[in-house]
């Protein structure tokens, strides 16, 4: 089995501090490669450099939705400059969150556009965070419709309608251990709409323990494993087969290679 774990919050300070113990346990669960995601400006410079330190490992760079309020004019330019880096596989994360609305929904929207543009510019694909904000940030979506590589909503929470929306587009799903919590029924049935060619895995780590290691923090990519048996058990497929699709889907979608 190899997993590839396409969202992981390597550069956060639980996990940085002890990465190689992290990314040994990780291989040794059999989740062989990572994608680690910037947030803000320094957090995308320190995944580029964590992502030089491992094989099988690259970054994502993006402003979170709650930094919004935060970025610059120059932080913009800066990750449209590293948009160029061989270790950056993707934009984001970037998006809408109008649950917390840590910053105003016009400076968030007015920032994923900016995101965007710097994507179809770079030919990468984008990594999505949406949170009660579905319609509007599939409305901004649509603004750049034929003009992205591809799309990824991760940290996926939808339902089954919203689900058919994202798939009419030919976007993909990412799920993380949600996905095995006791509540999660109804996710569980969406996850079953989800061809395995549309589908990744992640962990969000350090956040979103899996069950049953939910009470073990931080979350790290060796759990990964847990939210990929209970997904192969709704496709009704092996571990090992299902690994081999989702590993497929990942690799095509960031454009890499294990």
């Amino acid at each position: 089995m190899e997993l590839i774990d396409t969202h992981a919050h390597l550069t956060f300070e639980e996990l940085e501090s002890q990465a190689e113990d992290v990314i040994a346990r990780s291989i040794e669960a059999g989740v062989v490669g990572w994608v680690t995601i910037g947030t803000d400006r320094e957090q995308m410079e320190r995944a580029v450099a964590l992502a030089d330190r491992f094989e099988n490992m690259w970054a994502a760079a993006g402003i979170h939705p709650h930094y919004a309020k935060d970025a610059a004019a120059g932080d913009v330019d800066y990750l449209r400059q590293l948009a160029a880096d061989r270790k950056i596989v993707a934009i984001g994360e970037c998006g809408l969150d109008f649950h917390y609305n840590f910053s105003a929904q016009d400076m968030q929207r007015e920032l994923f556009r900016a995101q965007l543009k710097i994507a179809a510019e770079a030919g990468l694909p984008v990594v999505v965070h949406t949170r009660n904000a579905f319609d509007e940030s599939m409305s901004i979506l649509d603004e750049f419709a034929g003009q992205l590589k591809d799309v990824v909503i991760h940290c996926y929470g939808g339902d089954a309608e919203q689900t058919e929306l994202v798939l009419s587009r030919g976007y993909h799903i990412s799920f993380t251990g949600i996905i095995t919590f006791k509540k999660s029924d109804e996710l569980r049935e969406v996850a079953k709409l989800v061809p395995l060619d549309r589908m990744m895995v992640e962990t969000d780590c350090p956040y979103i323990s899996p069950t049953p290691v939910r009470n073990q923090r931080p979350c790290e990519p060796a759990m990964l494993v847990h939210t990929a048996k209970t997904l192969a058990e709704l496709k009704g497929v092996s571990l090992d087969e299902f690994s081999q699709e989702v590993t497929a889907t990942s690799q095509r979608f960031f454009n890499i290679q294990l």
